[in-house]
Parts: structure tokens; sequence; C-alpha cells
């Protein structure tokens, strides 16, 4: 299958992500992040979303998911970000496909918006379900220590540390950050990174999934790629990407974001 666009970095693909999948040999992929269509039936500016039926949702994502767990190596993992419209659907299907035992977190980010709910609690955060392909997976925990808050480290653990406790190096370190993540803002928020596509994420996002489940020159591949931000971040971080959309314009603005790598 001829690519959209590539460079010695990555390729983009313009095509329905399963016709994809099927070309790609197995145990190819180190990491897939996907941000899945979310089921609300909206016709967003640039793609026409899934109704939020149970049945459309299994004949979409069933083969997919499938395809995806096939072509990820043994050691890789994927991460699927959705909200709460089919987050149950989807985790009894990565369940059935790549195992009960191999859900390695829930991520939930949560995020503060400017909002006109008067009846219910604003809905403000997204699921990230994180699967292993195995019992073997790469989790650079390193790459994710965040700041104490205050400084140090504080809390219930604090009964369990002993004598040999280094409080001072332990606060250098910072923790691990949890599975609920409030320090990333939305992109609208960062003038910096829009790009006109109607549901980007921020770039501080990827870095932290990409660092964690990959190591440099891996394959990290983004089968619902939109504006193309896993591709700019993996790139950033130096590992190679594949790319895929339907769209037109996600496509070009993939291809723009991705241009500025190559060197003359």
């Amino acid at each position: 299958m001829e690519p959209y666009y590539k460079n010695k970095n990555c390729k983009l693909y313009q095509c329905d992500n399963l016709e994809l999948l099927k070309s790609i040999k197995d145990n190819y992929i180190d990491l897939i992040y996907c941000d899945i269509l979310y089921g609300t039936g909206i016709k967003f500016e640039d793609y026409q979303d899934l109704k939020p039926i149970r049945q459309d949702i299994e004949e979409h994502y069933i083969p997919r998911f499938s395809e995806m767990k096939r072509v990820l190596k043994g050691t890789g993992s994927i991460y699927l970000q959705m909200d709460y419209k089919i987050s149950h659907w989807i985790r009894i299907i990565l369940d059935d496909i790549f195992g009960y035992n191999n859900l390695r977190n829930e991520i939930i980010w949560c995020y503060s918006m400017a909002g006109n709910a008067k009846r219910y609690f604003p809905k403000k955060h997204d699921n990230i379900f994180w699967y292993s392909k195995s019992d073997n997976w790469c989790f650079n925990v390193e790459s994710v220590r965040v700041p104490y808050k205050d400084g140090k480290p504080h809390g219930q653990g604090k009964a369990n540390w002993n004598d040999s406790f280094d409080l001072e190096a332990q606060a250098e370190r910072g923790k691990v950050v949890e599975d609920w993540w409030s320090d990333i803002s939305p992109v609208g928020r960062i003038k910096t990174e829009l790009n006109g596509y109607s549901t980007q994420k921020p770039k501080k996002l990827l870095n932290r999934i990409i660092s964690a489940s990959s190591n440099v020159g891996d394959i990290v591949a983004d089968f619902y790629m939109g504006s193309g931000t896993t591709g700019e971040v993996s790139v950033e971080l130096n590992r190679r990407f594949i790319g895929c959309d339907i769209g037109d314009n996600a496509c070009q603005i993939a291809k723009e974001r991705l241009e500025k790598f190559v060197t003359p």
C-alpha cells in the first residue's frame, strides 16, 4: 500500500484503517495509541462519529482491535482513548481480545473547561485503557515521575517507611504519576499547539504515554491519527511512526506537522 506521505521516520496513510492493518505483518509495532471514535453520533467538522449503538460499535471495533493485537509485538502495548459514552462496551471488547489480565491501567484524564451544565456535574474527563499484549511489557517508570505537590513525600504510605528510607532522595526523584491525570491541559488552552483540527489532543498527553511505553527507535502507530499529534511527539522522542486517517484535513495537517522534521 502506498503511503500518503513518508520520510525516513514516518509513514502516513489515507485509507480505512482496517485495510492498512491487514497489510501490516505480525508482531511489528511496539506501541499503539488511538484517540478512537467516541460514539457520540455527532458530525464534527472533520469527520462523522459513530452512533452510540452497541451493535455498530462492536462491528466497527472488534475486527480493528483484533488486527491491532496481531500487529503488536509480544512486548507491545495499546492505549485507547474515549469517554464515558462507549467505554463500558470497549472494555468488554478489549477484555475479550487482549485478555482481562492484560489490562494494565484505566487512566482518567481530568480537565477543567468552561461548561454550562445545570442539571448534572460537568463531564470533563476521558478514559484511556492501557492493555499489554502479554505479561512482559515496556514501562519506563523514571519517565513518568512528577514533583510532589509540596516538594516532599507525604500521606498514608509514610507509615510503611523504614529507617533506611531516604526522604530527601525520594523528594528529588518525585513520584510516579497516578492513574488519574489532572496536570495536562486540553489543547484549547495551549494556543501554540492549535492547528484547527476539531478534536486535537495536547502533546503533553502523548509525550507521557510514548515515553512510558516505548523506547528510542521503536515503532509507534496511530490508526485514528487525526491531526498527527502522536506522530509529531513520536518523532520528537526519536521513535518511528505509522499513522492512518481517512480524512483529507487530518492527513494534510499531519503531513505539514511531520515535514518540519525533514532536513533539506
